[in-house]
């Protein structure tokens, strides 16, 4: 299984559609990070561009993200990526976070940007 997270400077990016990159961690049956790779952001809005086609074709099933629209949650789900709100701090403690069971989803969508996003 692969976990991606929006980025900037190797911490979790407060928002998606305008991080720096993803960083993406391969996980073992153990839940154990085998490897981590980065994949560079579209310049325009996330869930308006391919990433999260592109991340799904790389096997990415969870995104674990600061925050996000509902949008972009529609998006991702579509393509098979379950999306976890509410994380920040270092990527890789977020990513083992997640894996020991320690993070639930804040359930609150981003809704302050107008950059139409938050159609879909």
């Amino acid at each position: 299984m692969k976990i991606a997270v929006p980025s900037h400077q190797n911490r979790v990016d407060e928002h998606f559609g305008h991080c720096e990159y993803f960083t993406v961690f391969t996980v073992n049956e153990n839940n154990e990070i085998l490897s981590e790779e980065t994949v560079s952001s579209p310049e325009n809005c996330g869930c308006k561009s391919d990433i999260a086609q592109t991340l799904a074709q790389m096997g990415v099933r969870m995104m674990l993200a600061g925050n996000m629209g509902q949008g972009a949650v529609n998006v991702l789900n579509g393509c098979g990526i379950d999306v976890l709100r509410g994380c920040s701090g270092d990527v890789k403690r977020v990513a083992e976070g997640w894996l020991a069971g320690k993070l639930r989803d804040s359930g609150i969508a981003c809704d302050l940007h107008e950059h139409g996003c938050h159609e879909a």
